[in-house]
C-alpha cells in the first residue's frame, strides 16, 4: 500500500517503523519533520523530483511524502470485544459507511479522543484502504479496528457479554447529553442515507440523537461520530 501526506507517515513512522517499506521524498521541499521521523526511526528514504511525484501519485496531494507500507492487520474481533467487556474501551460500530473520506474522518476523531475501538463489517463498507489512511492523518494507528462478515452477529456476541448497545438515530431516540450511559458499551453509526440497518436496529438497547437547533439538515457521518464520541468520551 501507498501512504501519502506528511502527517500519515510521520505517524506511521512513530507507531509502527517496521511496517515501512520505501519512503521517497520531494527534493527541494522542506520535510525536514519527516526526515527526523525516519532518522530516530531508522528508516532510509530515497529522495526523488516532482515529476516522479506527479507520476507516482497522481492527483492526490502527496505534500512530497510517501511510503510504501505492509497492508492493514485487523485485530481480531474478540480482541476488541474482550476490551470493550472490560470497559477499557467503547466499540463503534459503523454500518454502511462506504465512504472511504467519511470513514477516515471519523478514524482521525476517535483517535484524537480516545477510548474506542472500531469495528467494520466486511461487505458494504469502506475498507481500511490507502484513502482512508490518509484522511485519517495516521489515526488508524492509535486504533484497535476488527472487520466481521456481520454486524448483527457481532451485536450479538456483545450482548452475550453484557454490553449495553446504543445506536444513532433520527427519529425515536432520547438526547444523547440527558440519557445516561451504561459501561461497558457499543454505539452504532449508520450511513448518512439509510441510517442503521433494520437488522442491526433491533439490536440496540437505546437510540440516541444529537439534538440540532439550526437549519433542519443532517451532520455528515463523520461529525455525528465525532460528537457523539466526544459526548461518550464524557461519561466516567
Amino acid at each position: 500500500m501507498k501512504l501519502y501526506g506528511k502527517n500519515p507517515v510521520i505517524e506511521r513512522l512513530r507507531s509502527d517503523p517496521a511496517s515501512v517499506r520505501k519512503l521517497y521524498l520531494q527534493r527541494k521541499t522542506d520535510l525536514s519533520e519527516v526526515v527526523r521521523a525516519a532518522k530516530s526511526a531508522g528508516v532510509d528514504f530515497e529522495s526523488v523530483d516532482k515529476a516522479w511525484f506527479e507520476r507516482s501519485g497522481g492527483t492526490v496531494h502527496t505534500q512530497g511524502v510517501m511510503a510504501e507500507v505492509d497492508d492493514f492487520v485487523y485485530t481480531p474481533f474478540q480482541e476488541v470485544l474482550e476490551d470493550c467487556s472490560k470497559a477499557r474501551t467503547t466499540l463503534v460500530f459503523l454500518d454502511g459507511i462506504t465512504d472511504p473520506q467519511n470513514m477516515g474522518g471519523i478514524f482521525r476523531s476517535l483517535a484524537c479522543i480516545g477510548g474506542f475501538s472500531v469495528v467494520i463489517p466486511e461487505f458494504d463498507s469502506a475498507e481500511v484502504n490507502e484513502t482512508v489512511m490518509r484522511v485519517a492523518c495516521g489515526g488508524e494507528n492509535y486504533l484497535k479496528i476488527a472487520r466481521v462478515p456481520n454486524l448483527v452477529k457481532a451485536a450479538g456476541r456483545c450482548r452475550d457479554k453484557g454490553i449495553t448497545i446504543y445506536g444513532t438515530v433520527v427519529d425515536g431516540g432520547e438526547e444523547i447529553g440527558k440519557v445516561k450511559i451504561k459501561r461497558p458499551l457499543v454505539i452504532i453509526i449508520g450511513s448518512e442515507g439509510k441510517g442503521i440497518r433494520p437488522g442491526l436496529l433491533k439490536c440496540i438497547d437505546k437510540g440516541l440523537f444529537l439534538p440540532m437547533k439550526g437549519a433542519p439538515l443532517s451532520f455528515n457521518a463523520s461529525v455525528a461520530a465525532a460528537l457523539v464520541a466526544y459526548e461518550i468520551s464524557k461519561v466516567g
